[in-house]
């Protein structure tokens, strides 16, 4: 595969290590050559890193097999899942999952990306449903208006919420970037 051919989600094998593919952009600096530039995640280490691939460099694309888990539970710094057809478990490293571990709530299900028959990395769903355990008391005649208050959810995530949600409801965040979307069905 050409480097010109490179998109945000992609996942490639370059010098050894597995990278997804975050951003990749195409420049063509006044009269020097052309490149892409890509900012990468080692799936190994998490690590983001850029990297300028020259236009005509090729690049190999990993083949990656996708499949639907359901998350049971973690033990320290492992996350256990189990997949929905075989239910056979897996488990990943803390320093895969990272920040991610904070929208994971047992049973929920989300996608899993497999190198080689080993887990590599997940694709968490959109957006997800999260109880509110801590905020300041709601506002009485309050409505959707530019101020916010900060709800610390089930999980310990902190997300900044409008003044009418209270303690116990259920709202839906966006897991791309962590913002409060609507209160949950």
């Amino acid at each position: 595969m050409n480097a010109n051919d490179l998109r945000p989600g992609m996942v490639i094998n370059h010098n050894g290590e597995l990278f997804s593919i975050h951003k990749a952009e195409h420049r063509t600096p006044g009269n020097l050559r052309a490149f892409v530039q890509a900012r990468m995640r080692n799936l190994r280490t998490g690590a983001l890193s850029d990297h300028r691939f020259r236009s005509e460099d090729s690049v190999e694309r990993a083949v990656i097999d996708e499949v639907d888990m359901q998350y049971l539970y973690s033990d320290g710094d492992m996350f256990y899942f189990m997949n929905t057809g075989t239910y056979e478990q897996y488990h990943l490293p803390r320093e895969v999952v990272g920040d991610r571990a904070q929208y994971m709530m047992p049973d929920v299900i989300l996608k899993i990306d497999f190198y080689d028959g080993r887990p590599i990395d997940i694709s968490l769903p959109a957006t997800v449903d999260l109880k509110v355990v801590e905020t300041e008391p709601g506002i009485k005649g309050a409505s959707a208006t530019n101020v916010t208050k900060a709800a610390k959810m089930e999980t310990g995530l902190v997300v900044q919420v409008p003044p009418f949600i209270d303690e116990g409801e259920v709202i839906r965040i966006d897991t791309a970037n962590g913002s409060y979307l609507a209160r949950a069905n």
